[in-house]
């Protein structure tokens, strides 16, 4: 069986291509750091399975921290990584789902790919000593729970567990509609300290290998040694990344108007941007859920969710987070196509729903592929 074990030199190149994958969300690279030192530091291991390595009659749950980016970014480190050694919402709403199904969860599979929701199910993993698949849901985060490959290819989202940072606990048993278990969830979390820990998608081995999102743990590993390598050589680290990523150019600019609220467990914004470089005398706007969801570039649609548009630091090549946008700061927008299995998930009812634009107030705009939307001489 192929593994990886995860060492305390993967830590740094992991947040760096978690931070860019993330497209804005996916939680705080900075927890997700103490998160990972912190458990090197007990002496937890922490091995990566590839998805063709779990037999196909494993139990496989998804899981994750619900909870609006804004949030994520006002908590105590020192004070959550204390509280979570003597009890880890993530945990906790893994037994509760244990007890549901009466049967113990073999593997973990990271909800999404970010910052801290990619490290906290690491951290899971590692204290449960049970089989963290390498890959994910989505390529990418995504603000809401129903947004996964794994839906769009028939895999119940619930029944789910949830537990908040005051102990509530509750289990969606079932739903009419793909969105009702998130929508509860974000609800409990605004009532319950601003936080959860949730687990979901139970599914077995034989499902996983057909719709999971594969090595994209390790995937984020490599793209975070490129632009380590880049900056070490003085060489362009955002080409740096665009290559690794087979990515796009979409735009250059510096913000100039931003208006955003946190909402009902999510963290809103428009971001209208002027552009610099090749991009000079065009304007670009974002629209942001969390994570990017899509953009205008001279009033042109350039991307769509769940195709990415990772924002990256001009100079550094370092990913932008959805909460450090502020007026005069400047952005390099690099778009990667998603990966053909969420494709093939959004041609389902459910993932047309799930994915859809009006989960982020835009119900006029349907999918369509970033490479449709851009030119062969935007690459």
């Amino acid at each position: 069986m192929a593994k990886y074990y995860f060492t305390v030199k993967d830590i740094e190149p992991l947040l760096e291509g978690l931070a860019i994958l993330g497209t804005g969300g996916g939680g705080s690279p900075n927890l997700g750091r103490a998160i990972l030192e912190n458990d090197i530091c007990y002496g937890r291991e922490i091995v990566l399975v590839d998805p063709e390595d779990v037999p196909d009659n494993a139990l496989v749950v998804s899981g994750g921290i619900m909870g609006s980016v804004q949030f994520l970014d006002k908590m105590d480190t020192d004070k959550v990584l204390a509280r979570w050694e003597e009890r880890f919402e993530l945990i906790e709403a893994a037994k509760v789902m244990e007890n549901y199904l009466e049967r113990k969860i073999d593997y973990v599979v990271p909800f999404e790919i970010g910052g801290l929701n990619t490290p906290v199910v690491m951290s899971m993993a590692s204290r449960m000593g049970i089989g963290l698949i390498n890959g994910d849901a989505l390529g990418r985060a995504a603000p809401e729970t129903q947004m996964t490959s794994f839906l769009g290819h028939g895999i119940s989202l619930v029944p789910m567990s949830l537990v908040d940072a005051e102990g509530n606990t509750i289990i969606v048993a079932d739903q009419s509609k793909s969105v009702f278990a998130d929508e509860i969830g974000r609800w409990m979390i605004t009532k319950g300290g601003g936080m959860g820990g949730n687990i979901h998608y139970p599914m077995n081995g034989k499902q996983l290998k057909r719709c999971v999102i594969p090595k994209t743990i390790t995937g984020a590993i490599a793209i975070g040694r490129v632009i380590r390598k880049a900056r070490q050589e003085k060489a362009d680290p955002v080409a740096a990344v665009i290559k690794e990523l087979n990515g796009i150019k979409l735009f250059r600019g510096k913000v100039t108007k931003v208006e955003g609220e946190d909402r009902g467990g999510f963290y809103i914004t428009n971001v209208t941007l002027e552009g610099q470089s090749n991009f000079k005398g065009v304007q670009a706007k974002i629209i942001i859920k969390n994570e990017t969801m899509a953009l205008w570039v001279g009033g042109t649609l350039k991307s769509v969710f769940p195709d990415l548009v990772c924002m990256l630091d001009p100079v550094s090549g370092s990913a932008i987070m959805s909460t450090d946008i502020v007026e005069g700061k400047e952005m390099f927008l690099v778009g990667q196509s998603c990966h053909k299995r969420v494709r093939e998930a959004l041609k389902s009812n459910q993932g047309i729903e799930a994915f859809g634009g009006t989960r982020y107030g835009h119900p006029e705009i349907i999918y369509t592929p970033l490479e449709k939307l851009n030119s062969k001489d935007d690459k």
